[in-house]
Order: C-alpha cells, then structure tokens, then sequence
C-alpha cells in the first residue's frame, strides 16, 4: 500500500473513531435532558397536587425543601443517613461476598447445586418479615439484627443469578479450553466467570433495591432509629413536610447506588470484552 493510500485509510479511521464519540456524547446529553424533563414534570405536577388536595396533606416543594434544611441543619437527617448507610451497606456487602462465593459453589459443582437449590428458592419465596421476630430474638435489637435483616433480603438474588450465570456457560468453550490444556482455575476466571458477569449485576442491582427496602422494614421493627424511624415518627405525627424529606433521602440513596451499580457494570463490560 502507497504512502498516501495508507494516511488516508488513518484518516478514515480517525474520522469514523471521531463521529462515533460524537453520536454518544450526543446520546448522553440526550439522556441528561431527558431526564430533566422528567423532573421539572415531576416537580410541577407535584406544586399542582399540593395546592388541590387539603392543606396539610401534600407539602409544596417549598414547605419540604425548608424542612429538609431544617432537619440537615439540626443534624437529624445526617445521624439518620449516617445510622442507615451503615446497616445498608454493611448487609449488602456481606450478602454480595456470601452469595457470589454460594452461587459460583452451586454452579461449579453440580450436585450441591442440585441439593441446594430447592432450598434456596423456598427461602427466596419466604417473605423476610417472617423472619423478624426470630431475628430478635437471637440478635436483640440492635445492629447486628438490622444488618441481619438486610443480608437476609440481599443475598438471595445475589446467590440465585450466579447460580443461573454459571449454570449458563458454554459448554463448547469450556470444552475447547480444557482441550488445549487450561486448568481449572484458567476456565473459571477467563470462560466461567466473565460469562456470569451479566447475570452477576442483575442479581446485584436486585440486592441493592431489596437490600436498602429491609433497611428501613429493619428500622421499623427493631430499635427505631435511622432514616426508617424518622419515617415512622414523622408519619405517625403526620408532619408530611419532614416524612417527605425521608422519602426523597431514600430515593435519593436508591438513585445513587443505582448508578455506581451501573458505573460497574459498563467496567465489567470493558474487561469481560478482553
């Protein structure tokens, strides 16, 4: 190939490579807008409702915006936040370590597998707050419950998709690599596991949501503190203002943890694709 047919074949290169970072940062400020949109609808439809419905019922924006800063500036809302993250991501930590490490046990080998799995889908069907009172009892009232509690929603998802992700890799790949000599450990960490990762940040993002749910059933049951007994002071005082302040704080957890969620899924991407 010439000089020149070659540099124009990097330029063509370099142009494509070009228009396609355009096209997805054009998506991406799409979707920031988009959802923007969404909020200011949101936000009006909100104003609209607090001023038809009954005094007292539905804060305005304003009243709840004033609330939120009185309980941040009095310290209830971060000891609360502070109370509630540390349960939360203390169960869920522990139910992402126990579940990955059970589920890839229950795919890998067969026959636990198959002698667990009956189990495991009855305790996942088994509503957590049956749990509760036994929980108490063993563990008190105190954190050790709490974060029990949450382990207990978390981890069954997490447990359930590595098994199935697992369950789910090719057996032609691994044939071919066990071919070629690769040992266990080679196949696990460059066929089994890579192939899993999809299955893995379901399982995850299913954890978090019921993880951060049980984080506040848990605050209700037990001794009432973090952001769940604020929910259930302020809601049984019906000082609306303040309980959607909770609620907003929560959804704003939920939010945050979503998108680190994400963050790490598009990274497993990247090196599932090596």
């Amino acid at each position: 190939m010439s000089i020149n047919g070659r540099a124009g074949a990097d330029g063509a290169s370099r142009d494509w490579g070009g228009d396609k970072l355009a096209v997805k940062s054009q998506r991406k400020l799409i979707i920031i807008l988009s959802r923007i949109g969404v909020l200011a609808l949101l936000l009006a439809l909100w104003w609209w409702g607090a001023d038809k419905v009954p005094r007292g019922i539905v804060p305005s924006p304003g009243a709840t915006f004033d609330a939120a800063l009185r309980l941040w500036s009095s310290g209830q809302l971060s000891t609360a936040l502070f109370d509630s993250l540390q349960i939360y991501t203390s169960g869920l930590a522990i139910a992402t370590v126990v579940g990955i490490t059970t589920g890839v046990i229950m795919g890998t080998f067969r026959p636990i597998g198959q002698a667990l799995d009956v189990f495991v889908y009855a305790l996942a069907a088994t509503p957590r707050v049956a749990f509760i009172p036994l929980i108490i009892l063993i563990l008190g009232l105190g954190f050790e419950a709490k974060t029990f509690v949450v382990f207990l929603g978390a981890v069954m998802p997490v447990i359930l998709n590595t098994y199935t992700g697992v369950q789910n890799t090719d057996p032609e790949l691994i044939e071919m690599a066990r071919s070629t000599g690769a040992s266990r450990g080679r196949i696990f960490a460059h066929i089994v596991l890579p192939g899993s990762v999809p299955f893995l940040v379901v399982g995850l993002r299913l954890a978090a949501t019921i993880g951060l749910i049980n984080t506040v059933v848990a605050e209700l049951y037990t001794a009432v503190r973090g952001l769940g007994g604020l929910l259930a002071i302020y809601g049984n005082t019906f000082r609306m203002a303040e309980y959607f302040v909770i609620v907003l704080t929560l959804a704003a957890v939920g939010v945050v943890v979503t998108e680190l969620l994400r963050l790490l899924e598009q990274r497993l991407g990247r090196w599932r694709e090596r």
